[in-house]
């Protein structure tokens, strides 16, 4: 093993859900999802079409709410009180960013936390912080976790990279992904010691080589370069960066420089391919959760 296929990993579990949702069908329950877009960003767009693709695979019912970009915060929150009101649907997602005029933490507390499948919400979050879950990826559980971090926790497990008493490096501290991995990785279940860097540590390069894991998160592209890296150290790349200014030749490169890393590590997720794809098997499945929480098999 050394290149880690994202896209091989969330196929599997792709399919997995398939099988999940066609025994939920057999008892007429179909997991919906319900995806609010507000604006034209061509990114948010590219992502809601892969979660509708990906709904189209499993079998879940995807809903489409498109609003216009001048939409006031408070006609926000009434789609998504009404979403939380709907019993017939089971999973929300309000993609981000939104525009500037919409103060995106109020509309993210505002999700019912029980369909709150991004796993951003503050209750989920704490839940996470108390660690009284289980271990994260189980079949049921009490609650959500972020999507991108349980896609690595699932590229961990998978690929058979040992994560209890590893030393993990995570290089970023977002509260979506850097924070919330880390806690994950420490819970019990997964017992790893984690360090968490960012812009302001010291020593930043020699506290990475200490890795067993590296996971980098910190939105700067190519920044892992070898010297970063230990010998036969796992490279797991969350960053998805654009290369140039120029939007013609643009090109989505990682937070690792990949050609400078490869030769020295053991295993290595590439971008693109690696992390991007499980976020979105993991937003399906915390989906797939969220109805089996509401109609246990």
């Amino acid at each position: 093993m050394k290149k880690i296929s994202g896209t091989h990993i969330s196929n599997t579990i792709i399919e997995e859900l398939r099988l999940e949702v066609l025994a939920l069908k057999e008892k007429n329950i179909i997991p919906t999802l319900a995806v609010v877009l507000v604006g034209d960003d061509p990114a948010s767009k590219i992502y809601v079409n892969n979660k509708k693709k990906a709904c189209a695979k499993i079998g879940i019912k995807s809903e489409e709410i498109i609003l216009s970009a001048d939409i006031s915060q408070q006609e926000l929150l009434n789609v998504i009180d009404k979403l939380n009101n709907d019993i017939s649907v089971h999973g929300i997602l309000c993609q981000l960013p939104l525009p500037s005029h919409i103060n995106e933490k109020i509309i993210v507390e505002r999700i019912d936390p029980n369909k709150d499948i991004d796993g951003i919400h503050p209750l989920n979050l704490g839940r996470l912080c108390m660690g009284n879950a289980g271990t994260p990826g189980t079949p049921i559980q009490s609650f959500f976790y972020p999507c991108t971090p349980l896609g690595v926790l699932e590229i961990l497990k998978r690929s058979n990279i040992k994560i209890a008493g590893s030393h993990i490096v995570v290089v970023g501290r977002g509260p979506t992904i850097g924070r919330p991995l880390s806690i994950m990785l420490s819970l019990k279940g997964m017992d790893a010691t984690v360090t968490i860097c960012h812009s302001k540590s010291a020593n930043i390069k020699e506290i990475t080589k200490m890795a067993d894991i590296l996971i980098a998160a910190i939105g700067v592209p190519k920044f892992i370069t070898r010297d970063f890296v230990k010998e036969g150290a796992v490279v797991i790349d969350v960053g998805i960066n654009r290369s140039s200014d120029n939007r013609s030749n643009d090109k989505i490169v990682g937070d690792v420089d990949y050609d400078d890393v490869y030769e020295k590590v053991s295993a290595i997720t590439p971008v693109p391919g690696g992390v991007g794809p499980m976020t979105v098997a993991m937003l399906m499945y915390n989906t797939v959760r969220a109805c089996e929480k509401k109609f246990p098999l």
